[in-house]
């Protein structure tokens, strides 16, 4: 029998209830003899998104022993509206309960630094493992069944179906459509996400001409999977994000044909090629794309960067941004996105809605990125006025006018937005929109594409803004209280059992640390391969954010075998940091395991 650091689990708490239960409301003692993973998510984060779909097979692989519960943690004012939660949970097919914790209460009582964070709970009520970030549902897995042998063997196990009950599906023709594309013919072409379909309506938005794709989930000719941004290219085909595939398609209007150009339906990884033969590539949650500059280019989401797709050569690569998130401007190789969903193009400009940093950007022909509203992943509000101080909340696309500024769908604003480059001032053009995730021109309306009401609005586009109370937000997580002066970081990784971590071809660990601002840092900023680290914080720096970055790379620990099984192991923290002097002087991370 194993025998493992465990401590009591705390208990659920959620403001807003509970979903996916037919109205059941739980507790722990509901759940006893079950093991319980609990996926701490919030709706925005791409991250969290992946890890959804990296646990859908452990979830049906051990149904009857095994209930994992959305902990819905949000980051956004909107997403602690109730609604917004249940939409989420529709949108990207969550099917197992979830916990609605507006107020973080579940979050604080875990002791819960990042988005996602995954915690594994034993039959008798015991947290046994935590887990930030991407990467593990293996190691989850190696560790649920050891827990059913042990807890099999005590006599501790209940089998059995879980409390997920499925909600009533809602007929509509359209069920959270991500973008949407005018065609030369006068239709649009409208990715039906949740449907995992493309839709061409006729010119009024609203009447079916056709659909493409099964609508089931998957990879094949007639098969996608949660697709979102669409593109036309200059032979009459529509290049279209494949979002969950992690690929390009095309899709032919004129035969109906669709082909995969680039990715290989995995997700890309650290330490994968990041150029090369397109179908050779793999990819990381491709949001939408456009074509500038004579080349297809890539709100790559799941990586935070762009890349581009050359259709000439059949080659992809990486076109701007680093892999960590936030916000930095300058030569493309150096500047950091945070989640870019949204990509218009222009002559001189490819337009980038970052939705994290909840910000409109540009990078030009020289590949050197500007920022043109927004300042960071912690601000963010609905502001208009003087750019350098207009506020959005989580834009999820952008759209060029015939008059050269730019319409900005304010997705968690649930508002259009314009900002024009010749004044440098921020307007609203519309309120009252339900998550607008992106808007084409069409002669002198604008139509919107209204996520959640499943359809498309058309505006005619006003000559005058909308006016609207301004209203600024910060991020509503407690910020750390730690000491000023030497603080030490512990990223805490144990490699899952049968694993080591895999140092064949070097140090198998890395760790950059940065701040906002920067001068909160005195000593212990950049990369390295120590998953530890001294800082030293400046004490007349009051506040800030420690951006801390952790990779780790554990490989079957078998010396038989010539061809081990490895995994990475990632995640990215922004751990809001006030110094005072009865703060801590240690912050522990954990990546994978205990703190001890």
């Amino acid at each position: 029998m194993a025998t493992r650091a465990r401590v009591r689990a705390p208990e659920l708490i959620g403001k807003g209830g509970w979903l996916n239960t037919g109205d059941q409301q739980y507790t722990l003692a509901d759940l006893r003899g079950r093991i319980v993973v609990l996926d701490f998510w919030t709706f925005c984060c791409i991250n969290c998104l992946h890890v959804l779909d990296e646990l859908r097979e452990l979830e049906r692989k051990h149904a009857d022993t095994l209930v994992i519960i959305g902990v819905h943690s949000p980051k956004f004012v909107h997403e602690a509206e109730h609604q917004a939660v249940v939409d989420a949970v529709e949108r990207y097919e969550v099917h197992h309960p979830v916990l609605d914790d507006p107020e973080l209460a579940t979050w604080k009582q875990y002791a819960v630094r990042a988005w996602p964070t995954l915690v594994v709970i034993d039959p008798e009520g015991y947290v046994v493992a935590q887990h930030a970030g991407e990467g593990h549902a293996h190691a989850i897995e190696k560790l649920v069944e050891e827990l059913e042998a042990e807890h099999e063997a005590k006599g501790t196990l209940r089998r059995g179906d879980g409390p997920y009950v499925p909600p009533e599906p809602v007929a509509t023709d359209l069920r959270f459509p991500g973008k949407a594309l005018l065609l030369p013919t006068g239709t649009f072409l409208v990715s039906d996400s949740t449907r995992h379909q493309l839709v061409e309506l006729e010119a009024d938005g609203e009447t079916v001409v056709r659909r493409i794709g099964s609508g089931e989930r998957g990879f094949g000719d007639d098969a996608f999977s949660e697709p979102q941004g669409l593109a036309l290219l200059p032979d009459g085909k529509v290049i279209v994000a494949d979002t969950v595939n992690h690929a390009l398609r095309t899709y032919d209007p004129e035969t109906g044909a669709v082909e995969t150009v680039a990715g290989t339906g995995r997700q890309w990884m650290q330490g994968e090629p990041t150029s090369g033969p397109a179908r050779e590539v793999s990819l990381s949650s491709p949001w939408d794309v456009a074509v500038f500059d004579g080349l297809v280019w890539i709100a790559m989401a799941g990586v935070h960067q762009l890349w581009t797709y050359d259709p000439e050569t059949g080659t992809v690569q990486v076109a701007a941004g680093t892999t960590n998130e936030g916000l930095v401007d300058g030569p493309a190789a150096e500047a950091w996105f945070a989640q870019p969903s949204g990509l218009a193009a222009t002559e001189d400009r490819l337009w980038i809605a970052d939705s994290e940093t909840s910000a409109l950007r540009w990078i030009d022909k020289d590949r050197v990125v500007h920022t043109a509203v927004g300042t960071g992943l912690f601000d963010f509000g609905h502001r208009d006025g003087a750019a350098e101080q207009a506020l959005l909340q989580h834009p999820l696309g952008v759209t060029a006018l015939p008059d050269g500024s730019v319409a900005i769908s304010d997705t968690y604003n649930h508002a259009l937005r314009r900002f024009d480059p010749a004044s440098g001032e921020v307007t609203t053009l519309a309120t009252d929109l339900r998550e607008p995730s992106d808007a084409v021109v069409a002669g002198e309306d604008v139509v919107v594409v209204e996520s959640a009401r499943h359809r498309l609005t058309r505006l005619r586009l006003p000559e005058e803004a909308v006016r609207v109370e301004s209203v600024a937000h910060r991020t509503q997580r407690a910020a750390t209280e730690v000491a000023p002066g030497a603080l030490q970081l512990d990223v805490v990784f144990q490699a899952p059992t049968g694993q080591k971590l895999d140092t064949r071809y070097g140090p198998s660990t890395r760790l950059l640390v940065s701040s906002t601002p920067p001068e909160l840092l005195l000593d212990g900023e950049g990369a390295g391969t120590d998953l530890s680290r001294g800082l030293t914080l400046n004490p007349e720096v009051t506040e800030g954010v420690l951006h801390v970055s952790a990779m780790a790379a554990s490989c079957d620990d078998d010396p038989d075998n010539e061809y081990p099984a490895c995994h990475v192991h990632q995640q990215d923290w922004g751990v809001p940091l006030r110094l005072t002097e009865t703060g801590t002087d240690r912050l522990p991370l954990v990546l994978a395991g205990l703190d001890g």
